[in-house]
């Protein structure tokens, strides 16, 4: 008696796209340069460039970081390919400061990307680590991998000491006693995972608007983050001015208040009266918009 072969359970089309994009660098690139993207048509966004203003910018406007972007195209995927290979931190380190330089000869020495260079060049050397390990960890966040694999040395200051010149972030994180952006990579990126992911995931299910979704992680991570750049430019006031001001707006409903927009415009134009810069949170905005977009193809 013959036994038919049981066939071969076949990918299904959107299956086989998805394992496709997650195992190339260069599709990671690209996720990390959309939510870059994301990230400055973002409006309103208090303080910072959009298409719309250049928020508390009088160096620098959309065009400015979209010539960055389009500089550090070649980095994303050459720092996942990197986290795939497992590279130490020091080697992600030297491509990040390879990065910087030439985010600096397209802007004409205007910092429009250097904490983005730092956080996402982690989470996409992580997002590198987790394609190239599919069946390790399933479950880890790419802020667990970066912990993981890098915190040790992310968190060691004679690493940070060596860079110069030390950015306005890190000098104002050792004025004020704050870990700064190297603290939040080497904990996992505790308010992209613990504020921004839950605000932005709890929003766009609500509302079905990714834009409008991107601007209640903004106001819910400027609401709690120690943010270096406010402190920098508003000290200790500033930074108490602007969170209180996006906690007002998440607590009266943020942007389910049927005059969600009007409110985050008054709050904007107020961080511009002050020059307030909240650019600490717009990183990690990016950084959750990332990280959102990674989870889905994974998933």
């Amino acid at each position: 008696m013959s036994v038919a072969a049981t066939p071969l359970p076949r990918r299904t089309p959107r299956a086989e796209s998805h394992a496709t994009r997650a195992a190339d660098p260069r599709a990671v690139g690209r996720l990390v340069l959309r939510a870059l993207h994301d990230e400055l048509v973002c409006y309103p966004k208090p303080g910072l460039v959009s298409r719309v203003d250049t928020g508390s910018h009088a160096d620098m406007d959309a065009a400015t970081f979209v010539r960055s972007l389009f500089a550090l195209r070649h980095y994303f995927p050459a720092i996942a390919a990197a986290g795939a290979a497992s590279a130490s931190f020091t080697q992600l380190r030297a491509l990040g400061l390879d990065a910087e330089r030439r985010m600096l000869n397209a802007t004409g020495g205007v910092n429009t990307h250097r904490g983005a260079i730092f956080n996402l060049g982690l989470l996409a050397a992580a997002a590198g680590w987790q394609r190239a390990h599919p069946d390790h960890g399933r479950r880890a966040t790419l802020g667990d991998t970066v912990r993981c694999h890098w915190g040790e040395a992310i968190a060691r200051p004679a690493i940070v000491a060596e860079a110069a010149p030390p950015s306005h972030g890190l000098r104002v994180a050792q004025r004020y006693g704050l870990g700064g952006a190297r603290a939040e990579a080497a904990a996992g990126f505790p308010h992209v995972f613990g504020i921004g992911l839950p605000a932005f995931e709890h929003s766009l299910a609500r509302h079905g608007d990714h834009q409008r979704a991107a601007v209640q992680c903004f106001f819910s991570l400027v609401a709690q983050l120690p943010d270096t750049n406010l402190l920098h430019r508003g000290g200790a006031e500033g930074l108490c001015f602007a969170q209180t001001a996006a906690r007002e707006f998440v607590a009266a409903g943020g942007v389910a208040h049927p005059a969600w927009r009007a409110r985050a415009e008054s709050v904007h134009r107020a961080f511009v009266a002050r020059r307030l810069s909240p650019g600490g949170s717009a990183d990690l905005l990016a950084a959750t918009l990332f990280v959102h977009a990674w989870q889905q193809i994974r998933a």
